[in-house]
């Protein structure tokens, strides 16, 4: 008996669909702030619902959401669409508002406690 190892990952074309992927996700990411198929942050895809899109890492403590929305809130902004998911100790939340965000409300949502980062995704058409 001959045995040989499965190596169907390692063909030409496997290499080539696995860049792709690669690039693809990446793009999804930068653009749509979604995440998938990470090995320690949770995987985290929201369609586009409007044209601003805050993306934001963070502590997976009590009130966060409450404390992010408020801040919107009170900059008169309208939550259209918002997905969170965790992993351990580890947020990550995707936020759709109605209109541009301003500098203010980043700062604000920036400097609540447990905030790691925030990234202001609006698309331009």
């Amino acid at each position: 008996m001959i045995a040989l190892p499965h190596l169907g990952a390692s063909t030409r074309e496997a290499e080539d669909n696995c860049a792709i992927m690669v690039v693809e996700q990446l793009r999804d990411f930068l653009e749509h702030g979604n995440v998938r198929h990470a090995v320690n942050f949770p995987d985290t895809h929201m369609g586009r619902g409007t044209s601003w899109r805050l993306a934001i890492a963070n502590a997976n403590v009590p009130n966060m959401l409450g404390q992010i929305s408020t801040a919107m809130a009170n900059a008169g902004l309208n939550i259209h669409n918002m997905l969170n998911r965790s992993r351990g100790d580890m947020a990550y939340t995707l936020v759709d508002v109605d209109s541009p965000i301003g500098d203010t409300v980043l700062a604000q949502i920036r400097s609540i406690e447990g905030v790691l980062s925030v990234r202001y995704l609006p698309t331009h058409a």
